[in-house]
């Protein structure tokens, strides 16, 4: 698991080098715990109110909780139109810093996200999408990818 990063990444014992990518043939299901996982990916609005009111894109975000869901919820709505893809959207929207792999947080199991969030990307089914999710990061929208 990168500490950097909070993602597992794989390493080769015999040529040395490490990747993001898991290897052909690996089964990302479970954890070596034998725990089930899950991937999603989110769109983060982060508000005043946020644990860390910063982001890649802003400094110092000062935009309210409610400034924040409307944000979310015209994201929803656009992405639910087929105006703009959640990819695309993340991409340049998400305050955080899963933007830059389009929200993508990879593979997870229970424990490892806030306990709101969590519970909703566990509830989803793949390819459904959350309503707006809050939790002390900001507001979340969440895309369940596997």
């Amino acid at each position: 698991m990168s500490r950097s990063r909070n993602m597992p990444y794989y390493f080769n014992t015999i040529t040395k080098e490490s990747r993001w990518d898991p290897p052909s043939g690996a089964d990302l299901s479970k954890d070596p715990a034998g725990t089930d996982k899950i991937r999603a990916s989110h769109i983060l609005v982060k508000h005043a109110e946020s644990r860390r009111p910063s982001s890649w894109k802003q400094e110092n975000i000062t935009r309210t909780k409610q400034e924040a869901l409307e944000m979310i919820l015209r994201f929803e709505k656009d992405i639910k139109s087929g105006t703009v893809s959640f990819e695309d959207l993340a991409e340049v929207e998400s305050d955080c810093s899963s933007a830059k792999r389009k929200g993508d947080l990879g593979y997870f199991s229970r424990g490892q996200m806030q306990p709101s969030f969590e519970n909703s990307a566990f509830g989803l089914q793949v390819g459904e999408i959350s309503g707006p999710v809050y939790s002390d990061s900001g507001i979340h929208l969440i895309y369940r990818t596997a």
